[in-house]
């Protein structure tokens, strides 16, 4: 008996599932973040090939049909000595045939078995794209933590820390936002700023403590932007009112005038629990919208197409649902 490999891959954690013919999930295996723009390649690969090989427990590599990847910062790949790195991976893990995908594919395709449509992604990163035939065509965005990834993670992240830091230099009063980064870098004992001098010192801190760490840790940061916005933050508010701006800005872009194709929101940062969630979905009301919530049902469905055919039913586990309608 014959079963498909899927695989979730992006910059925090790593996913991995087996599926028969019927649907019917076999195995599921974890690991941590292989994205080898953020991560080492070699790291990323053997990240993956630990999912995988979680995944398929006792079962037999060789009995693989099909295996897609969905990978954030799979453009590295179009390095012929990163791709040697992964074609030797999936040679010892004895699996056959591999296609590698943006994660945007497989999260498009977790949500909807529609070929056309648009996807929108913003967890440590952020990506939009124009998907036609379950393939990407187009990007909006996407150019990583140095050139881009507007609306994400990495991005509310880095606003917090620079609106903390323009808050301390002017010697405004902190708010819950400001107070919440400094206690995150620094702990609580950092909060008390009430001289110039404390300030000051406060700032200097802050600014080496960013800058001691990989620029993509900025991300922890952006939590504290969600709970502040709820908590009244007039800085949160402003900093997830611009990160949903841009991200619509992005989607939108990556749709033609008058299409009625469903937009497919993925990751954390697009939760409906969170304040840039709701805004961006307030400002795609008149558009079907949909919600992956996990991109490797997505990759697993997508393998099973390429082993089964169209009619391959989708993984039996997780789900997605319509939040707008026209």
């Amino acid at each position: 008996m014959t079963h498909v490999i899927g695989v979730d891959a992006g910059g925090t954690s790593t996913r991995a599932i087996v599926v028969d013919a019927s649907g019917a999930v076999l195995g599921s295996g974890h690991a941590g973040g292989a994205n080898p723009n953020s991560h080492p390649p070699r790291e990323a690969a053997a990240r993956i090939a630990s999912a995988i090989t979680g995944a398929l427990g006792g079962l037999d590599p060789a009995a693989t049909a099909a295996c897609v990847v969905g990978m954030a910062g799979v453009s590295k790949l179009s390095d012929p000595s990163i791709g040697e790195i992964f074609a030797a991976t999936w040679k010892n893990l004895g699996i056959s045939p591999v296609r590698t995908v943006p994660d945007s594919e497989v999260a498009y395709a977790s949500a909807t078995s529609a070929p056309d449509g648009s996807v929108l992604i913003a967890g440590t990163g952020s990506i939009a794209g124009r998907i036609r035939g379950r393939r990407m065509v187009s990007t909006f965005g996407g150019y990583g933590w140095l050139l881009g990834d507007e609306g994400s993670a990495y991005w509310l992240g880095r606003e917090a820390v620079r609106s903390t830091l323009d808050a301390l230099g002017r010697g405004d009063e902190l708010g819950p936002l400001a107070t919440a980064v400094l206690a995150e870098a620094r702990g609580p004992s950092a909060v008390d700023v009430s001289d110039p001098e404390a300030r000051t010192a406060a700032m200097y801190a802050l600014i080496t403590s960013a800058n001691a760490e990989a620029p993509i840790r900025l991300a922890r940061f952006a939590p504290l932007v969600s709970e502040a916005d709820r908590a009244g933050d007039v800085t949160a508010d402003r900093i997830t009112a611009e990160a949903a701006r841009l991200l619509v800005t992005n989607v939108m872009a990556a749709r033609e005038p008058g299409e009625t194709t469903p937009v497919v929101l993925v990751g954390a940062v697009l939760s409906p629990a969170g304040p840039v969630g709701a805004k961006v979905r307030a400002a795609l009301t008149g558009i079907e919208v949909l919600t992956s919530t996990d991109g490797v049902l997505g990759a697993a469905w997508l393998a099973a197409v390429d082993a089964y055919g169209e009619g391959a039913p989708r993984p039996a586990a997780g789900g997605n649902n319509t939040e707008n309608g026209p």
